[in-house]
């Protein structure tokens, strides 16, 4: 694998509930809605499970997902291909977690940083329904 370690840990406040974020991460739908700078398979099982591999798109670097762990408030995911590491949610009412490590080309904490503001907005909008 090309590229640097990188490792990086960020946790934001949201006004949401943890219901609400766990669709967001879990969902496809959604995960299409507030990640839509990454094209998404249309065939993943919804919710994420257990095993489920995935590839997306970032331009033209794809991304595998391989889900390895979903609990009530956490989701990990193996990553490989543009990215060799791993990245872990965790969530509860009114706050985000994401941890993100990995071997990349990619600059992953300004990706990680774009992602969670995306995801901020989104589910403040979801709560403005």
């Amino acid at each position: 694998m090309l590229g640097t370690f990188q490792s990086s840990d960020l946790r934001i406040e949201v006004e949401a509930s943890e219901l609400l974020i766990r669709d967001a991460l879990l969902r496809p739908a959604y995960l299409r809605q507030w990640l839509w700078f990454q094209k998404f398979p249309e065939t993943i099982s919804d919710p994420l499970k257990v095993g489920e591999v995935f590839t997306t798109w970032l331009g033209p670097v794809s991304i595998q997902h391989q889900v390895v762990e979903v609990e009530r408030n956490s989701l990990k995911m193996s990553l490989s291909k543009g990215i060799d590491g791993y990245h872990h949610w965790c969530w509860g009412d009114g706050w985000v977690q994401s941890s993100l490590e990995g071997i990349s080309l990619l600059p992953l904490n300004l990706g990680q940083t774009l992602n969670l503001m995306q995801l901020r907005s989104f589910l403040h909008q979801q709560r403005s329904r």
